[in-house]
């Protein structure tokens, strides 16, 4: 929206020809009419009706009350980032909850007035591992203990084990050194030897509530709205949270995770999308770093609340009850006003924007105000509804091209997704110190986010995505040449693999929603981002193999990332060019690609067609056309074909003006969710 056009919406009009903005339907003609000639003009009302029923789209307001004034930056800072935080908590405290001792042994409860070193001499084989003997974790002597000390009473002797002795499982449970990890659910639920993979299927459960809840609340968000949605959540968060520290058996532990896991996603998210919805999209960029850092702090900070609190029942509910707190924002977060205006709820709506001009300095147009008032009387008055063919994850299969890119597309996300969670995962694991190691697996994000958002704006989408997955892989691979003592070269490698893997991740997303076609866009983002989350059930079995080989799951992980790499080299660059509109020119986007194409590290400035949606930074022609008020010749804006110009009545300029303004938005680091199409935000599964 150009300076003129706010200085006319903002300023008095003096007559009636006075040039309209794009927001002011021609409401002053037909009272002018209505007054000279005493009736109404049917086509005036029919074109004003049309008017009233499209869609509202506060990309087009927010220039005049401001983008991102004052109202915003409180909104985000005081409500919206500190409300990430608990889904860093609650994903991530569960990977010390499930701490497994160094050193434990069988329990013989006859020989309980003996010392930790006599029990483990007495009643323990010694077992060989890599050349070493040391006790047996999950064996014992099958002997009579009764028998043997009555003997070694009679005697006098001492008691002395024998390597011909009998062995079997342990029976009565086990004991632990708990010098080092003082408290978990492996030492209170027994979770060693044969139940070893416990712990691991508590993962399993915790990330197949993910899609589960990610679809619950999203159809909560959707019909009940943001501010709904996320206290619901919240609550469902806290109620998993306090069965999981009231747990007295490990079934009861893995429901309750299920709980924490339906919300992970969806918490983290929600707030995300009101902040997206209330500014303009010049800032949706920032505005997504800047939510993908405090999520990050979130995680810095659970590394030192594990390390203060070492009792899993007192973590868990030091990682959840302050954010009762949180329930006091109910006082202050708003509802998004996109959302009000989805649903028709028309005054509510204007209050709150109302209240946003008023804080920001601004004041709401009254053209707006006039628009919402013919919405109004065009809900009351329609009868029927139109009905639009749905678009499902099948059609974008039907075509060669669009199958391709959907799958290549896919298979990143499920690459991406899958090495991002199961580094974070087996952070703790590596070097000396659990704590401090996913201290810096945590810190090592934020300078990744920064760099990726100054790059992916200079040299693309593909080439950044595609190399740091690659290098990334690499960087896991390379620790199966080092040696069993190279603790401290495998961590900085492990390090380098995670901030490149987190800048690959949060490039996809914007990435994938440029491939696909506006028309399917959400479709296409929802399918990708569930088939990938497929991989955060499978990830907690890979980095289990990390009990015997402490690099196999950072092999495994890396020749994933490896492979993602190079399939993303295939997918086309949508830097500089016209996106597709449609499934048609999705499947024409990126059809005319050549091998060649994989060793241009900085993309061409080419658009393919003038249909395709304009994201660039110049407005088309078409758009500087109406802005001057020349007749648009047909083309991708006229209704008739050929050279010759067509007359346009004012109001079916301003809105031809209003929907060339939509697409001469930023294309350049505008990473936002998909939309609905009367412009609301909707949930994705993204981790």
């Amino acid at each position: 929206m150009g300076r003129a056009e706010r200085a006319t919406m903002n300023g008095r009009r003096s007559s009636s020809n006075t040039t309209k903005p794009p927001l002011e339907p021609q409401m002053e003609v037909k009272e002018e009419d209505e007054a000279e000639d005493g009736g109404e003009e049917p086509e005036v009302l029919e074109s004003e009706k049309m008017l009233a029923e499209e869609p509202f789209d506060l990309d087009e307001l927010l220039p005049v009350i401001g983008e991102f004034g004052r109202y915003q930056k409180l909104l985000l800072w005081l409500i919206c980032l500190p409300a990430c935080i608990p889904c860093g908590f609650c994903a991530f405290n569960q990977l010390f909850m499930t701490d497994v001792p160094e050193e434990y042994w069988c329990r013989v409860p006859e020989l309980a007035n003996f010392t930790a070193e006599e029990r483990k001499l007495y009643s323990i084989p010694l077992v060989e591992h890599d050349g070493v003997e040391s006790y047996s974790k999950c064996s014992r002597y099958a002997v009579d203990w009764k028998e043997i000390l009555n003997y070694s009473d009679a005697s006098g002797e001492p008691l002395a084990p024998n390597s011909s002795w009998p062995t079997e499982p342990c029976r009565e449970g086990w004991e632990y050194n708990t010098t080092v990890v003082q408290s978990s659910i492996v030492i209170d639920f027994n979770l060693v030897c044969d139940y070893d993979i416990y712990p691991t299927l508590g993962l399993v459960a915790l990330n197949t509530g993910g899609p589960v809840g990610v679809y619950l609340f999203g159809l909560l968000n959707d019909r009940l709205g943001r501010r709904i949605s996320y206290f619901s959540c919240l609550a469902t968060l806290l109620v998993g949270s306090f069965i999981t520290a009231a747990s007295s058996s490990f079934w009861m532990w893995a429901f309750s995770r299920v709980i924490v896991g339906l919300t992970i996603p969806a918490v983290y998210q929600i707030p995300f999308i009101i902040a997206l919805e209330l500014v303009g999209p010049n800032y949706r960029s920032f505005v997504t770093v800047m939510t993908c850092t405090f999520y990050t702090f979130g995680i810095m900070m659970l590394a030192g609340v594990t390390y203060l609190i070492r009792d899993w029942v007192l973590l868990t509910l030091y990682t959840s009850v302050p954010f009762l707190l949180y329930f006091l924002y109910l006082l202050v977060m708003p509802e998004s006003p996109r959302w009000l205006l989805m649903k028709g709820k028309l005054e509510q709506a204007l209050l709150i924007l109302e209240k946003m001009a008023r804080v920001n300095g601004k004041q709401l147009p009254d053209s707006f105000r006039k628009r919402l008032q013919q919405r109004v009387l065009a809900e009351k008055s329609r009868t029927t509804k139109r009905t639009e063919a749905t678009i499902g994850a099948f059609d974008l299969c039907k075509t060669p091209n669009m199958r391709l890119k959907t799958i290549l597309i896919t298979l990143n996300w499920f690459a991406n997704e899958t090495v991002y969670l199961g580094l974070s995962y087996y952070g703790p694991s590596l070097g000396e110190n659990q704590y401090l190691s996913f201290f810096l697996s945590s810190l090592v994000e934020i300078p990744s986010y920064i760099i990726c958002w100054i790059i992916m704006d200079r040299w693309g989408r593909r080439w950044p995505m595609c190399l740091l997955m690659i290098l990334s892989g690499i960087s896991c691979i390379v620790t199966v040449v080092l040696t069993e003592d190279a603790v401290t070269e495998t961590l900085i490698l492990y390090l380098l693999s995670k901030s490149m893997i987190s800048a690959s991740f949060l490039i996809i997303y914007p990435f994938a929603g440029e491939l696909y076609p506006t028309q399917v866009r959400g479709v296409g983002i929802g399918t990708s981002s569930y088939i990938g989350g497929l991989g955060l059930i499978v990830i907690p079995f890979i980095t289990y193999l990390g009990k015997e080989n402490l690099r196999l799951p950072l092999v495994i992980m890396g020749c994933v990332s490896v492979l993602g790499g190079f399939t993303g080299l295939r997918l086309p660059e949508t830097l500089h060019h016209r996106l597709p509109q449609t499934l048609e020119e999705g499947e024409l986007f990126g059809q005319d690609w050549t091998f060649d194409e994989c060793f241009r590290c900085i993309p061409s400035k080419k658009s393919p067609t003038s249909s395709y949606e304009n994201l660039s930074h110049d407005p088309s022609d078409a758009a500087l056309e109406l802005n001057a008020g020349v007749p648009i010749n047909a083309g991708p804006l006229a209704t008739g074909s050929g050279s010759c110009s067509t007359e346009r009545t004012p109001l079916e300029l301003a809105r031809i003006r209003r929907q060339s303004m939509k697409r001469l938005v930023r294309q350049a680091s505008t990473m936002d969710t998909q939309k609905t199409k009367d412009g609301a935000m909707q949930l994705t599964y993204w981790f």
